[in-house]
C-alpha cells in the first residue's frame, strides 16, 4: 500500500519544526588523538595503526596538544566559553569499528560550551546556539560487501579498516533551533555551510564532506503550534550540504504523515538515501545512561591556561561573515548580488580568481554564468566542475588581450572543464585565437561586400550602422574568430564611409 505524503508547504502551515545539528569534524593534525600514528587519508587498510589506537592491553594514551589547541580555536570562533578545567570520559559501546569497545570522548565537562553562530537566510540573521564543542577520537570504518546497498542488510561479509580509529574528532552540538518555520531546511544548510567556512578559515581541518572529514547528524521534530516539542529523530552522517537541506525537508514531511495518521514518532536514528531523498530507520536512539560514561582513568584532566587561551583568541583570523562583507564592498556588489554569489557557493572561487588576476566582474561572470550552468546540469558542486580559479583568470586574460572573444572563450572553457588542458593550450591546439591581422581579414571583408551590394550601398551613403550586417557575415565566414572591431574598421575603410 502506497502512502501519499503531504505537500511540504501544507505541513509547515500546520506544524512547527524544531531542528538541531551535531557536526563532527576530523582535525587535520599530523598524528592521531592519543598516539603517534599518521592521519593522512587514503592509506592501505589497517596500515595507520599501533597498539594504542588498536586498544591492545598495556597501551596508554597521551593527549595530542595540537588537537586541544585546534578545538579551543574552534570554540573561540563560535563565541564559546572555554573550560578552565575539564576531563575526558569513556563512552562505552560495542561496535566492531571501535577496537577498544569504548571511545575516549567528553561527557558533562566539554572543553568549550555556551556559544553561538550567526547565519544569514533570505537576508535575515538567524542565531544558532552552540551547546558544546568537545573533543574525542574517531571510530574506524566498516565496509559491508556482497550486497546491493553497501549496508549490513544483505551483505555477505563485513570488513573493518582501523586507519581512521583514533583520529582527533571535534563534535559541535547546537541547541534546539525552533521558530524557523518553512525555512528550517535552508537554516540547517546555511548553518553547516557557515560552520564549514569558519573551520576552514581556522586551518584546522579540510572539512571535506566527501572524504568524511565533516559529517553531520540532523535532529528533527514536529509539534503543533503552542504544544510541547515533539519526539526527535536523528538522521546520521549526512554527507553533503545539499543533502542536509533535503534530509530536514524529507523528515518533516515523513513525520507529518505519521502524525496525521494518528501514529507516534519513534526516537531513533535514521539513514538518508541520496538517490531517493528519503530516510529509513536505523536503530533506537540510546540515552547517556546506555553509554555508561565515567572519567577516563588513563588521562589527566585538561586545564587550559587562561593567558594561552587569550593568545589564541587574539590570533583568530577574520571570520567568514565579516570577510564576505568586506569582499562585497571591494567588489561593489548589492546585497542581492552577493546573495547570488553565496547561493552558488562561489565566494572563495571568485576571490581566488580575482587574486589570480581577473577583475571581480569578470570572475563573477564566469562562475555565476557558464560554470554555474554546467554545475547545475551535471549535479556537481561548483568547486568540482573541473575548472580552477587560476584557469578562469587565465581565460579572462586571453579575452582581455584580445586573443579570444566571448564565444571563443566559452568554447575554450568547455575544453578546460573536460580536461583538455590550460586555456592557452586549448586555444592553440584548436586554433581558436581571434584573427585580427588585416591581411588575413581583407579577403573575407571583400567577399562579404560583394555578396551584399545593397548593404554596401547604404554604408557608402552614410548609414554606417548597416555595417553590423557585414560584420556578422565575416564572423560567420571565419567561424567567429575574426576580431569584430578590426572587421568593422576594414569595412568602413573599403567603402569609404
Amino acid at each position: 500500500m502506497t502512502t501519499t505524503l503531504p505537500a511540504y508547504d501544507e505541513v509547515v502551515a500546520r506544524y512547527e519544526p524544531v531542528i538541531g545539528l551535531e557536526t563532527h569534524v576530523e582535525l587535520g593534525t599530523n598524528t592521531k588523538m592519543f598516539c603517534g600514528c599518521p592521519t593522512d587519508f587514503g592509506g592501505e587498510p589497517n596500515t595507520r595503526v599501533c597498539p594504542v589506537c588498536l586498544g591492545l592491553p598495556g597501551s596508554l594514551p597521551v593527549a595530542n596538544k595540537a588537537a586541544i589547541e585546534a578545538t579551543i580555536r574552534i570554540g573561540l570562533a563560535l563565541n564559546c566559553s572555554i573550560a578552565e578545567w575539564c576531563r575526558f570520559a569513556r563512552k562505552n559501546y560495542f561496535y566492531p569499528d571501535m577496537p577498544k569497545d569504548f571511545q575516549i570522548s567528553q561527557y558533562d565537562e566539554p572543553l568549550c560550551f555556551e556559544g553561538y553562530l550567526d547565519v544569514e537566510v533570505d537576508g535575515e540573521l538567524v542565531r544558532i546556539g552552540i551547546e558544546r564543542v568537545h573533543l574525542e577520537e574517531d571510530t574506524g570504518k566498516t565496509l559491508h560487501v556482497g550486497g546491493a546497498t553497501g549496508r549490513i542488510h544483505g551483505a555477505t561479509e563485513s570488513l573493518v579498516d582501523y586507519n581512521r580509529a583514533g583520529i582527533p574528532l571535534v563534535e559541535i552540538v547546537t541547541k534546539p533551533v525552533p521558530g524557523t518555520g518553512a525555512l528550517a531546511p535552508e537554516v540547517a544548510r546555511a548553518y553547516v555551510t557557515e560552520l564549514r567556512d569558519v573551520i576552514r578559515s581556522l586551518g584546522v581541518s579540510d572539512v571535506r564532506m566527501e572524504e568524511g572529514s565533516l559529517r553531520c547528524d540532523v535532529n528533527t521534530s514536529l509539534n503543533l503550534p503552542g504544544a510541547q516539542w515533539g519526539t526527535r529523530t536523528e538522521t546520521k552522517n549526512v554527507n553533503s550540504l545539499r543533502s542536509v537541506e533535503r534530509a530536514v525537508r524529507s523528515e518533516i514531511i515523513r513525520q507529518a504523515s505519521v502524525l496525521d495518521a494518528g501514529g507516534r514518532i519513534t526516537q531513533e536514528t535514521r539513514h538518508f538515501h541520496e538517490d531517493t531523498g528519503d530516510t529509513t530507520p536505523g536503530r533506537s536512539k540510546e540515552t547517556a545512561t546506555d553509554y555508561r560514561y565515567f572519567p577516563e582513568p588513563d588521562l589527566v584532566p585538561l586545564a587550559p591556561d587562561t593567558a594561552w587561551v587569550a593568545e589564541l583568541k587574539a590570533a583568530l583570523p577574520e571570520l567568514p561573515r565579516l570577510h564576505r562583507r568586506r569582499l562585497q564592498e571591494q567588489w561593489g556588489l548589492s546585497d542581492a548580488d552577493m546573495q547570488s554569489v553565496l547561493n552558488a557557493g562561489a565566494v572563495e572561487l571568485i576571490e581566488q580568481t580575482v587574486a589570480a588576476g581577473a577583475s571581480p566582474a569578470a570572475a563573477r561572470k564566469w562562475w555565476l554564468g557558464e560554470l554555474s550552468r554546467r554545475a547545475n546540469e551535471t549535479g556537481v558542486e561548483l568547486a568540482d566542475i573541473g575548472a580552477t580559479p587560476a584557469q578562469v583568470a587565465e581565460l579572462q586574460g586571453l579575452v582581455d588581450a584580445g586573443k579570444l572573444n566571448d564565444k571563443l572563450a566559452r568554447a575554450v572553457l568547455e575544453g578546460v572543464v573536460t580536461g583538455e588542458g590550460s586555456p592557452t593550450q586549448i586555444m592553440t591546439d584548436r586554433g581558436l585565437e581571434v584573427v585580427s591581422d588585416t591581411g588575413a581579414l581583407t579577403a573575407a571583408v571583400d567577399e562579404a561586400i560583394a555578396a551584399n551590394p545593397d548593404i554596401a550601398d547604404k554604408i557608402r551613403s552614410g548609414k554606417v550602422a548597416a555595417a553590423g550586417a557585414l560584420v556578422g557575415a565575416v564572423m560567420k565566414t571565419t567561424r567567429g574568430q575574426a576580431d569584430a572591431k578590426t572587421v568593422r574598421e576594414l569595412i568602413l575603410e573599403r567603402l569609404g564611409a
